[in-house]
């Protein structure tokens, strides 16, 4: 077969693998597997049809029993889809990963206490050895300091029990308050050290179905495989995932490669989503790291690639972008091209959005610190979104002059408004007059004045105790607010564990530091990118969405290089001494990373599909992409 041939299949080519999932699902003989499902093979269709056959088989004899068969997912979007297509049963429990594991250790109150007793006095040692070996009356020193405090306070506050609460979907407020990240390290330890938990997980649940495993934290999964090994014919897992898809750190790295011999591996070979060519290459980017080969249906049709190679000292990039749409519509036949609503644009890295919409500085300023990066990517620091999900939409309804959605939103999210404290006001006569001061003094901040940083909004909020603040923010506010005390301590929160553990950490604070100090005008333009809103897409946001036309963008310049390089990838520049070190030691290297994130990226298309490449040498990279197969010389233009 040529470098640009593409296996054309019939459309049940992958029914073997749903059959395969079908016959693991069996309680008499419950089997765990790894099912392979690649870009548009419809996963979520076969979980569905899964389930819908265990019903008819089984679903009498389960209820009666009151187990259930349980299916986690990564995000809450996620469970809402599967949920709507599998619809509402309480024999298929559906949930998110946070609320499954919370549900599970909820009530064991003594040994949460007894874990973070454990954990605690660890970060508080790191503070004071950084504070130790750091220069005394710096803004870091003064932060760390804080920093101590606010740790020494929370486990003053775990010196008698406690109970702990926790919310899957929102933010952790409260001494009491769990985080995300220890919800799921807690579960894992919990999983490994106490027979009952397991015996309750086996019994109720003797299927655990996990969609998109590959980002599912590796702690966790490996705390499953353990119980899935201890309870062989009683409990099985079974997995849905593609190691290609993963765009978080903190997944197991080599899932699909460390599957027990005993589990099976059902696959989905066919793409239903997009053309011929797009399969191709798709195939083509992931030739180098598996044998995974997806085939086109019999009735798609062949579809059009491009790859557009501009010059990287190009002054007026957006130009160029939109020259490559024009000549896509031309080549398309397609009108739609020439439309911002109907042509989707993502960018490999989110430092070429960034750089794009102008939050560059506050991207740069939280992305040094390699632990927040995913929350930052996604949105989900809580340090960020006490500025994107509180302090931003109020000032636009304030600035629109909308009276009603200032106090909706006040009411939801400011403890100015709690039940308890406007019975306590001290101006009984206007209870009202504190929350209508603190919005005033918010907007006379001039939010739009570059001069106006963050650091000054945290600043305002915390004087008149406007909103909550997370504990990633604490060390930054110079004077605690009177209301606060060990009971309404902010806990951190961030839907990706890794990095939500580092958002508080003694080593995050020069990263908040820095953040803080930029520009607060940046807020809008940040939070229309990360939901997805904007005119430019993220790989996280676009992962299991599809669109006829997918623009990627490619540009190393902006996006610093430092996690990625497509031209390295493409062949155009050649590996440093520190890739093929990484390499040889089996690490996650950058050239691992930027094949993901295009493959994720350029398996979105259902029609065309067209990449811009700056590069400082377009005649190499033309080159390289040639020899490698991946597009054919016609495919290559120019601008």
């Amino acid at each position: 077969m040529s470098p640009l041939a593409i296996e054309l299949g019939a459309p049940d080519t992958d029914s073997d693998a749903d059959l395969a999932i079908r016959a693991c699902l069996n309680p008499n003989d419950p089997k765990s597997f790894f099912l392979y499902a690649g870009a548009g093979s419809g996963k979520t269709r076969s979980l569905k049809e899964a389930l819908d056959d265990f019903r008819d088989r089984h679903g009498d004899e389960f209820r009666r029993a009151g187990k259930k068969v349980a299916v986690i997912t990564y995000t809450n979007a996620a469970a809402d889809e599967i949920a709507a297509r599998v619809g509402q049963d309480a024999l298929f429990p559906i949930s998110t990963i946070h609320s499954f594991c919370w549900s599970h250790i909820g009530t064991y109150y003594t040994d949460i206490q007894a874990w973070l007793l454990a954990t605690l006095p660890n970060d508080l040692a790191d503070l004071r050895e950084k504070q130790s070996k750091g220069r005394a009356g710096t803004k870091a020193a003064d932060d760390r300091e804080r920093a101590i405090a606010a740790t020494i306070k929370r486990l003053d506050w775990l010196s008698v029990p406690r109970r702990f609460t926790y919310s899957p979907n929102g933010d952790n407020f409260g001494a009491d308050s769990l985080s995300h990240s220890e919800v799921l390290k807690i579960t894992a330890a919990f999983i490994l050290a106490k027979p009952a938990m397991q015996a309750v997980l086996v019994n109720k649940f003797p299927f655990l179905l996990i969609d998109e495993s590959q980002d599912t934290n590796k702690i966790l999964i490996d705390a499953f495989f353990a119980l899935a090994a201890a309870n062989t014919g009683k409990f099985a897992l079974g997995l849905f995932g593609d190691t290609m898809q993963r765009i978080y750190a903190d997944g197991l790295p080599d899932l699909g490669r460390n599957i027990p011999p005993e589990w099976a591996r059902p696959v989905k070979r066919m793409n239903h989503r997009s053309p011929q060519r797009v399969v191709q290459l798709g195939n083509s980017l992931r030739s180098a790291v598996d044998s995974q080969i997806q085939l086109a249906r019999d009735d798609s049709m062949v579809g059009t690639v491009r790859l557009f190679i501009v010059a990287a000292d190009v002054t007026d990039k957006p130009d160029k972008e939109r020259k490559a749409r024009e000549r896509m519509a031309e080549l398309c036949g397609d009108a739609g091209w020439t439309e911002d609503a109907t042509v989707k644009t993502l960018t490999l890295e989110h430092h070429m959005a960034a750089s794009r919409r102008g939050f560059v500085p506050m991207f740069q300023a939280l992305d040094k610190d390699s632990r927040l990066a995913t929350g930052l990517r996604n949105g989900e620091l809580a340090g960020l979104r006490l500025f994107t999900e509180r302090v931003a939409p109020l000032l636009a309804a304030s600035t629109a002059g909308d009276e009603f959605a200032v106090m909706s939103h006040l009411r939801k999210n400011s403890p100015l408004l709690k039940r308890s404290v406007l019975a306590n006001s001290l101006t009984p006569e206007d209870p009202l007059l504190p929350a209508r001061a603190a919005v005033e003094a918010l907007v006379a901040l001039g939010v739009e004045n570059p001069s106006t940083q963050f650091l000054d909004i945290l600043g305002c909020v915390a004087e008149h105790e406007l909103f909550e603040i997370p504990a990633a923010l604490r060390p930054f506010i110079k004077v605690e607010p009177a209301s606060a005390t060990p009971e309404t301590t902010v806990s951190d929160t961030n839907d990706d564990e890794v990095e939500e553990e580092a958002e508080a950490s003694p080593s995050s604070l020069q990263a908040w530091r820095a953040f803080l100090e930029t520009p607060y005008n940046q807020v809008g333009p940040f939070a229309e990118y990360i939901s997805n809103r904007g005119p430019f897409g993220t790989h996280q946001g676009v992962k299991g969405l599809e669109f006829d036309r997918v623009l990627v963008v490619l540009d190393d310049s902006e996006a610093r290089g430092f996690l990625f390089s497509y031209e390295k990838l493409f062949g155009a520049k050649p590996l440093s001494d520190q890739d093929r070190k990484n390499a040889a030691e089996g690490a996650d290297t950058g050239i691992d990373r930027t094949r993901r994130l295009l493959y994720v990226t350029c398996t979105r298309a259902e029609k065309s599909l067209a990449l811009v490449a700056y590069t400082e040498s377009p005649d190499t990279l033309a080159a390289a992409v040639v020899k490698q197969g991946w597009f054919s010389a016609d495919e290559l233009e120019r601008l």
